[in-house]
Parts: C-alpha cells; sequence; structure tokens
C-alpha cells in the first residue's frame, strides 16, 4: 500500500501544481485509486469525485452510459477503459478523467480474460489506454497494482 500512496503523492503534487482537477472511473480496483488519491493531504484541491463501476447497473446509474453506448464494445476493454474514462472526465467536468476495468481473481471474467487482466484510460489534455496481464490470480495483491498501474499511466501524461 505504501507504494500506491507513494505514486498518489506524486499525481497530486502535479495536479496541485497545475491547477488541475481529476475524477475517476474504477472496477476491479475497487475504490482503491481514488482510495490512494484522497490519502494525500490536500486532496481537495484535485479530486472532485469517482465511482466504483462494478456492474452493468452501476454503469448505467452512476456513469450514464446505456446499453446502446456499448454496442461493439465489453468490459474490461480498451474501448469501455477509454468510455469510462471520457465520461466521468465529463460528468465531472474535470481535467482529467482516469479509469479502470478488468479481472482482480482468483478466476477469469465471463469474456474469457485471465485473473489479473486489466486496461487503464487517461482521458484529458493528453489520453492513453493501457492492457496489463499480471499473471497472477492473487485478487488483493491485482487490485493494489491496477491502483497503481492506473496512477502510474495518469502520471506519464502529467509529467508532459
Amino acid at each position: 500500500m505504501d507504494e500506491l500512496i507513494a505514486v498518489a503523492e506524486q499525481v497530486a503534487a502535479r495536479l496541485i501544481a497545475r491547477k488541475q482537477t481529476i475524477a475517476v472511473a474504477e472496477s476491479s480496483a475497487g475504490g482503491l485509486i481514488a482510495a490512494a488519491l484522497l490519502a494525500v493531504p490536500g486532496a481537495s484541491a484535485y479530486f472532485l469525485g469517482g465511482a466504483v463501476v462494478y456492474t452493468r447497473d452501476a454503469r448505467r446509474v452512476l456513469m450514464d452510459i446505456p446499453d446502446e453506448a456499448m454496442k461493439g464494445i465489453r468490459s474490461a476493454s480498451e474501448p469501455y477503459a477509454e468510455l469510462l474514462a471520457r465520461q466521468i472526465r465529463t460528468r465531472f467536468a474535470t481535467d482529467w478523467g482516469l479509469s479502470e476495468t478488468g479481472a482482480a481473481g482468483p478466476t477469469g471474467n465471463r469474456y474469457g480474460d485471465a485473473a489479473g487482466h486489466a486496461c487503464f484510460a487517461v482521458a484529458g489534455p493528453e489520453s492513453a489506454v493501457v492492457t496489463l496481464e499480471s499473471g497472477s490470480s492473487d485478487r488483493a495483491a491485482n487490485m493494489q497494482l491496477f491502483a497503481k498501474s492506473a496512477l502510474e499511466l495518469l502520471l506519464t501524461k502529467l509529467d508532459r
């Protein structure tokens, strides 16, 4: 957890220095991304909100993404991660949107992805999307890895 907070501190410092804001939509990380960002003193200067989008109902209610918008897109994919990042950014009117979607384990998901599979996206002045395969079925370890990896992806964009 210390490594996760350390990355969140770096993200926070850059967001504060830039006077920019962020909102987070996460799934398999279960709120750890938001928790890490909120653990940094001064979070109210940059963190505007977030959602744990773990189910289809959560996607509809929290993200206002109807089933029609999901045509040709499945959860735990790069296109879905991009959609979540853009939507959370729009819904909160932030400079940055950050998302994560995947399969923490101990088994894979119904789409055929193995445990340890996750996709992350950043939407903002710069955008990016990546996929991670940890090769591990350790749910708690994957959740922490997913949160840290999402924040590290954002950090690469904030350092440009």
